[in-house]
């Protein structure tokens, strides 16, 4: 596809996203506080008509300027996964931000920008694509994540994931320029044919593959890279929790598809150890250092990085199987994220935050529905069965195992059996725990009806995984 036609074609979703997101920061200068609503409004349809523009774009494979831009059927699911979870988001989060004061038109144009990064990210086929992408992701996240600026935690929040995400940036962006040096060319395909040339004597290749996967494990919030994650998720506005604990590690996921196990595909002898030593790292750090916290949202945190765990250990082989069941990982972990944090909204009221563990105490006697979707997201964290979380976590493992690393399995197994612990603490204060408050919950209908709808998903997915399963291989066949 050469003409300047195609071109846009194949871009055109992030064109009407970014230009809507433009569109509605003008409109909304000129909004009363009353009309905030349709700001919100557009904000959803933008994100719908984005999504059928993706769908409208048909199967083949197509390149844009140059083979800088990738259209496959893998950028096509993992952007309709991230609109998705970000329409989800948004819907959870309405009460919780009129409640705080941040119902205003610069949330939603900072989420709609941070929603074009991230499905560059997705489509990246090249360095530049893939950085253009992860700085517009995260230049947006610094912002949201100190959005209250009278909010002393929030602002430490921000300043922290500020200074840890310029860090990490600068290593990318060294490792991509070693990258470039060893194999002189920006084009991941022209890297991967490079590398499979040349084969992993370069030790220049290494070194860059090293700073190239700091900067993933750290947009991942793997460990040894996770220092940022806790003090951001707890200090940051839970809505905003939310939304940075959910698509963006879809994005993240798709970068290190792109940029290590397409681009770097014949080098799996050495990316295979490093995506090991890291969820070896993040499933011991995450599980172990959960049991210890108090606060709701940091003891999420910690999970995720467990779960940035196991997400890696599918990426460890690099094949089909792996692939395909890191993904299925990957939009479970967002489904139950999502779930989760509008749990914490949907208890909060105005002028208190609902993330203490010791705010669900009783929850069964305040509002035993709500107390049965909260069982089943913790649950499915935990992977226990009937739940999706089960099958995902058995997915990877068997990915682990067919590769012959058995003892990670059995590792990885050992762990969550630990992290069952601090998931199921959660269920017993809500179960057997008399309440603090004995008042029922004022709750908002539609927050609760997203917060329902999402935990239903979860069992239904987890008795019936297997339309989910087939689109994340159909995805990631065209990848080899």
């Amino acid at each position: 596809m050469g003409s300047s036609m195609s071109n846009w074609f194949v871009l055109a979703p992030e064109i009407f996203v970014t230009t809507l997101a433009c569109g509605i920061l003008i409109f909304d200068l000129f909004l009363k506080e009353s009309q905030r609503g349709l700001t919100y409004l557009l904000t959803q349809a933008t994100l719908v008509g984005a999504t059928l523009l993706v769908l409208q774009q048909g199967a083949e494979t197509a390149l844009a300027f140059d083979g800088m831009f990738v259209l496959d059927t893998f950028a096509k699911v993992v952007k309709i996964f991230l609109l998705l979870a970000v329409f989800l988001a948004l819907a959870a989060s309405t009460r919780y931000l009129r409640d705080r004061g941040l119902y205003r038109g610069e949330y939603f144009v900072l989420i709609l920008f941070a929603m074009v990064g991230m499905m560059i990210m997705a489509s990246a086929g090249s360095l530049l694509t893939v950085y253009l992408g992860l700085e517009l992701l995260a230049l947006c996240q610094y912002a949201l994540v100190a959005m209250r600026r009278d909010d002393p935690q929030a602002t430490e929040a921000g300043l922290k994931y500020f200074i840890l995400g310029a860090l990490s940036s600068g290593m990318l962006l060294y490792g991509m320029s070693l990258l470039y040096g060893a194999t002189g060319s920006l084009s991941l395909q022209a890297i991967a044919n490079t590398v499979a040339a040349s084969g992993v004597q370069d030790k220049v290749l290494v070194f860059a593959l090293v700073f190239v996967m700091v900067g993933i494990a750290f947009k991942l919030g793997a460990a040894p890279f996770h220092m940022w994650v806790p003090d951001v998720y707890q200090g940051a506005p839970t809505a905003v929790t939310l939304f940075i604990s959910t698509a963006p590690k879809l994005a993240a996921f798709a970068m290190a598809v792109r940029l290590v196990i397409s681009g770097m595909a014949e080098a799996q002898a050495a990316w295979g150890d490093i995506f090991m030593f890291l969820s070896v790292l993040s499933i011991l750090i995450g599980n172990v250092v959960a049991i210890a916290q108090t606060n709701l949202k940091r003891m999420l945190a910690y999970s995720g990085i467990s779960h940035a765990g196991f997400l890696l250990l599918g990426l460890v082989t690099g094949d089909l199987n792996g692939l395909s069941s890191a993904l299925f990982y990957t939009l479970t972990y967002i489904l139950m994220g999502i779930g989760s944090f509008a749990m914490i909204m949907l208890l909060a009221s105005k002028g208190f935050e609902a993330e203490e563990i010791s705010d669900f105490k009783g929850l069964n006697q305040r509002h035993p529905w709500y107390a049965g979707m909260m069982m089943i997201l913790m649950f499915s964290m935990a992977g226990v069965p009937p739940t999706v979380g089960f099958y995902a976590k058995l997915a990877v493992l068997q990915s682990v195992i067919q590769a012959g690393h058995l003892w990670l399995a059995v590792y990885a197994v050992i762990l969550s059996v630990v992290g069952a612990f601090y998931y199921l603490r959660v269920v017993k204060v809500m179960y057997f725990d008399a309440p603090e408050n004995p008042q029922p919950i004022q709750a908002d209908n539609f927050v609760g009806g997203v917060v329902s709808l999402n935990s239903l998903m979860i069992l239904i997915l987890g008795l019936a995984p297997g339309a989910l399963m087939t689109i994340c291989v159909q995805a990631v066949q065209g990848l080899f």
